[in-house]
């Protein structure tokens, strides 16, 4: 973790579950010193305690950093404790899904630098994908900074508008829930053909992480899918069902992603 700013000054992480506790692991894995991370969480894991950070004591006064990662509702109640350390040189980034910028800069100050992150739960793996935004405050380094905090857990993409911030969501953010249905339902079609359910579910989640192994390998999906479909074949067969334009994967997925989207406007409209 080559950031000597964040080394010198310190990183306070507020909340410290699944997504603390896995952002944690990779910065501390990446070189990250234990003694320049403070930790608030009120229920500390067996593995947090054992960590070597500073757990829930006095802050520094200045700390580079601040990653918020409590969950939505907690906000109100979490945030009022840190107003000290906003409009000053201490960056915020919020993991919270569905907490607008303006909701930061209104809890602490106006002149804040804040960085609003869309990871997803891929990151407890470290294979998630992150999307940041920030505010008129947060500068290129502000943005760096972020970016190589977000990277330990997997991908980091940037936006250029927050109101992008609900397609997000409704693509990677609730994308790997989808990802995870579909796997149930083909399991679920195998053992309608015939399959004990241990083994349809054997295969259909090891068809599902190889495929998805091989969509990272940079190739077009379409062409990778055209890779696998031969002519008037069985795989021919089951797409001519799933890419109905009507009925199909499609209209289905459009349907999904923009009920996520919609949701997603409405929480952080509060």
């Amino acid at each position: 973790m080559k950031d000597t700013q964040i080394a010198k000054r310190g990183l306070v992480l507020l909340g410290c579950g699944k997504m603390g506790s896995a952002m944690l692991e990779g910065w501390l894995d990446r070189g990250l010193p234990a003694g320049s991370v403070w930790v608030i969480d009120p229920n500390p894991s067996d593995w947090l305690q054992g960590t070597g950070v500073t757990l829930n004591d006095g802050l520094p006064d200045d700390p580079a950093l601040v990653l918020v990662a409590v969950k939505p509702q907690m906000m109100g109640d979490a945030l009022p404790s840190l107003q000290a350390l906003g409009n000053g040189t201490t960056l915020f980034v919020s993991v919270a899904a569905g907490i607008p910028i303006a909701t930061f800069e209104r809890l602490l100050g106006s002149e804040t630098p804040v960085v609003r992150a869309m990871p997803n739960t891929p990151a407890a793996v470290g294979r998630g994908i992150t999307a940041i935004i920030g505010n008129a405050h947060a500068d290129d380094l502000h943005l760096d900074q972020a970016d190589l905090l977000l990277s330990a857990v997997g991908e980091v993409v940037r936006l250029e508008d927050e109101r992008q911030m609900d397609a997000v969501t409704g693509v990677s953010g609730s994308g790997p829930a989808y990802v995870f249905h579909m796997i149930e339902c083909l399991a679920a079609a195998g053992e309608a053909e015939g399959l004990a359910p241990d083994l349809a579910l054997q295969l259909a989640r090891a068809t599902v992480a190889g495929a998805g192994q091989l969509a990272m390998s940079g190739e077009d999906p379409g062409q990778l899918r055209r890779n696998v479909t031969s002519p008037n074949g069985t795989t021919q067969a089951g797409l001519e069902v799933l890419m109905d334009e009507d009925k199909g994967l499609p209209p289905l997925m459009r349907a999904t992603v923009a009920a996520a989207a919609r949701r997603s406007r409405e929480l952080a409209d509060g």
